[in-house]
């Protein structure tokens, strides 16, 4: 197996569901920078009280200024693409099928709402949320797909320098993580 660079500040995008944190997470530690998932910063305060755009934007940079060295961010927020992708050494895409996808994230939300996980800054998951709620995760996962995939398409085609490594499948992600050389630059 060929060793993978991905370099020191990798972005790693895919719908919800795909596992971006976990490989997030692992990767990271690969590298041996920091991690930061950006549902932890946008969803600041406890009740689903978010930040604005401009706080958003001022965190990002702030974390982006205080890890300079190396990071991998993950999550798929528009308003600081712009702040991520110039920077980024490259980019991990999740590109998994829906039906893997789509389960996971029903798996994911279920069990976090039965045991009443805190999932960010005070921040639950419930079932009435999922299931009778505009804002659940469940109609978030089906009406999100495309439109995720679209902007995505577009985003990636666009950016100014680096590697995009689009993963299609389990086997693909494991393949690379197994593959990321974690020596330092």
């Amino acid at each position: 197996m060929q060793p993978i660079h991905p370099g020191r500040r990798v972005v790693v995008y895919g719908p919800s569901g795909s596992g971006k944190t976990t490989v997030g997470r692992l990767l990271a530690g690969r590298l041996r920078v920091p991690f930061v998932e950006l549902d932890a910063v946008f969803h600041a305060h406890p009740n689903w009280q978010d930040l604005s755009r401009d706080e958003f934007r001022h965190e990002v940079e702030a974390l982006l200024a205080r890890h300079a060295d190396g990071w991998v961010f993950d999550g798929n927020y528009d308003l600081v693409r712009d702040l991520l992708l110039p920077r980024a050494d490259s980019v991990v895409w999740l590109r998994l099928p829906f039906p893997i996808v789509y389960s996971r994230l029903v798996w994911r939300t279920l069990s976090r709402a039965v045991v009443n996980a805190e999932l960010w800054n005070g921040n639950h998951e419930t079932l009435r949320q999922a299931f009778l709620s505009k804002d659940s995760m469940l109609l978030w996962g089906l009406t999100a797909w495309r439109p995720h995939h679209r902007a995505m398409a577009r985003a990636l085609a666009t950016i100014p320098h680096g590697a995009v490594y689009e993963l299609r499948s389990p086997r693909a992600v494991r393949m690379f993580l197994q593959a990321v050389d974690a020596r330092p630059d």
